[in-house]
């Protein structure tokens, strides 16, 4: 399955010796010769990567290496063997094996390849085929920016806050003559600037196949109703099909049709243009067959027998807390209460000469834009490194869309942006007062109307959390404390005949004040010139109470009853286990690692996200 060996040793050669390669990866040059020994060597060697490596300007040419070391060494549809793909999508084979880029056609045919589109074109029946690839997102936005693209449909995706140089995105579409966005969230920066808004169903209200990173096809079969007006993909697309007249081409009874065609065309031609992806033995299922479907590996051509073994296409010859900009996780409370800020992860060296300080607020900036974030020191970046996660959005916070410092350079070939290399500088925000609102939330627009309200008047620094029945917003701004102070009661529409409790302590520069209703608290706010304010795990659990006793009414101001411990912010937000739970239980029973702790309190155990917070806490008491 290998060509041009030679060449490509040749050419690896010439890039540099290992003294080189370790140089430039700050290693050991002998750790670096014993790691190229050991994959030669061995048998199994399987390769996991994922956006690190794809999310770069070289990004095919590192894949490709990837790809061709383990080529040259045999490594390839092995047991354990295999350069292996962790995708952020979980149907991304599949919607490849769909045509579902740019550059691509249905069945893993080509486009630029003339008997590809022949083949596609008679199967389908129609009159023209493009012949060749269509615009790439950074591409495709840039010819919205200059008029050449005049209508745009974006479908389950959130440019504005997703691409880089996101400002310059917001502008095309704010200047495109039709704008239409099919989501499952009414609000959204892209769907703000739509003409045409079309509600779609979710994940779990959806009914079709998915296929994962090892070629393996499953049902998916929904486990929610469609919520309102919400309709899946495929029937709007249909539908808008039929109503500029092609409705004869999406004339499909429901999503076991359009499989149908999908497995027939998988077989079709493949004596002309053979291809390994073929599963026309699933073709002519039944809607009982296509239900009660288990999970198949492919290829499955036509008139494979049930033993037919596709594990390993190679086997014959052997030669990895929120969902992208919260689109589709933002609603979660659960998921809320792991990372409640925007945060910039540095190194603690780096930290300390930025002039930062961990849990501070800092600004990051790049020639393009800036983001406004909380500092952390995990303990897992490295020198010279910065992370900021994608989440957040100008929904859900001030000034953090990372997209906005992004440049919009992206590798020639396969169109993946330079996400992973943009040089920032790393300063102090110097904010003048700390704080935080929890408001009531009764309905599913109160977010949006809370951020409406409170548009003009929202400090510097604000990140928007929801809870269970509550919304939560993080403040930090540049006024005086008093001056926040004095607008509180205004700012949350508490009348002068309010149930209202207040402290205020104007040397010090804290302020706290609580609104009840009915016993029943309905908003809170506590401000301070320190950023070591109370926590809001008890706050939280108070919007579930439909009368507040008297003992909670009095520890209301204090954030927490005297009686109770706090468990701190949360670090495990599968099991809900609080930072201060897992410090007490590390110092109190002596736990020593991650296992230790798992098998204590259950925190790591399930999705592991929390490890390597678990591990800097375990190394902060140790120290």
């Amino acid at each position: 399955h290998t060509a041009g060996l030679e060449a490509a040793l040749t050419t690896a050669r010439a890039a540099g010796d290992i003294a080189r390669v370790a140089q430039d990866c700050g290693l050991r040059a002998e750790d670096v010769a014993a790691f190229f020994e050991a994959f030669a060597a061995s048998p199994r060697v399987v390769t996991a990567f994922s956006q690190g490596v794809n999310q770069s300007s070289a990004g095919t040419d590192k894949v490709n290496a990837i790809i061709n070391s383990h080529l040259a060494v045999g490594a390839v549809g092995k047991p354990g063997a295999g350069p292996f793909s962790i995708t952020g999508q979980p149907n991304a084979m599949g919607g490849r094996e769909v045509g579902g880029l740019a550059n691509q056609l249905a069945a893993h045919l080509d486009i630029e390849e003339t008997a590809h589109r022949e083949l596609l074109q008679a199967f389908w029946g129609c009159s023209q085929m493009p012949e060749q690839p269509g615009l790439k997102a950074v591409d495709l936005f840039e010819a919205v920016h200059e008029g050449q693209v005049r209508a745009i449909w974006i479908m389950a995706t959130n440019p504005v806050v997703s691409l880089p140089e996101a400002e310059r995105v917001r502008a095309a579409l704010k200047g495109c003559d039709l704008v239409v966005v099919s989501d499952i969230m009414a609000e959204t920066e892209t769907a703000s600037l739509a003409h045409v808004r079309l509600p779609a169903a979710g994940w779990g209200e959806r009914d079709g196949t998915v296929t994962n990173s090892e070629r393996c096809i499953s049902r998916q079969r929904p486990f929610l109703p469609s919520h309102g007006e919400a309709r899946p993909d495929w029937w709007i697309i249909s539908q808008v099909a039929a109503r500029m007249g092609f409705g004869a081409a999406f004339d499909y009874a429901g999503p076991e049709a359009i499989f149908d065609e999908h497995a027939r065309l998988s077989g079709y031609g493949q004596a002309a243009v053979p291809r390994v992806f073929d599963i026309s033995g699933l073709a002519g299922l039944s809607r009982a067959d296509y239900d009660a479907l288990e999970p198949r590996q492919w290829p499955l051509p036509a008139g494979a027998d049930a033993e037919f073994d596709s594990a390993r296409c190679f086997g014959d010859r052997p030669v990895r807390d929120q969902w992208h900009t919260m689109t589709r996780t933002g609603l979660s409370p659960k998921l809320a209460a792991h990372r409640q800020e925007v945060t910039v992860d540095l190194h603690a060296t780096d930290a300390l000469a930025s002039g930062v300080q961990p849990g501070g607020l800092a600004r990051v900036k790049s020639p393009r834009g800036e983001v406004f974030a909380r500092v952390s020191c995990s303990g897992e970046m490295q020198r010279g490194h910065a992370f900021l996660p994608i989440h957040w959005n100008g929904q859900t916070a001030a000034r953090a869309e990372v997209g906005k410092l992004i440049a919009p350079v992206v590798d020639p070939i396969s169109g993946e942006p330079e996400f992973k290399h943009t040089p920032v500088a790393v300063s102090p925000l110097p904010v003048r007062w700390h704080g935080y609102a929890l408001l009531r939330n009764d309905d599913a627009d109160s977010a949006h109307n809370w951020l409406a309200r409170w548009g003009e008047v929202l400090p510097a620094y604000w990140c928007l959390i929801r809870g269970e029945q509550h919304l939560q917003f993080r403040l930090a701004g540049f006024e005086k404390p008093q001056e926040v102070a004095s607008r509180v009661r205004a700012l949350l529409g508490a009348g002068g005949d309010a149930d209202w409790l207040e402290y205020s302590d104007q040397t010090a520069g804290d302020y706290r004040a609580v609104w009840l209703v009915d016993d029943r608290l309905e908003a809170c706010f506590y401000l301070s010139a320190r950023p070591d304010l109370p926590g809001t795990e008890w706050l939280s659990e108070c919007f579930a109470s439909e009368r507040l006793a008297g003992n909670e009414r009095a520890a209301l101001l204090a954030g927490a009853p005297s009686t109770r411990a706090n468990e701190g912010p949360t670090v495990c937000a599968c099991f809900g286990v609080g930072r201060q739970t897992i410090v007490d239980a590390i110092r109190d029973q002596d736990l020593d690692n991650e296992a230790a702790v798992t098998k204590r309190l259950r925190a790591g155990g399930n999705c592991g996200s929390c490890l390597p917070e678990i591990r800097a806490l375990l190394a902060d008491v140790a120290a």
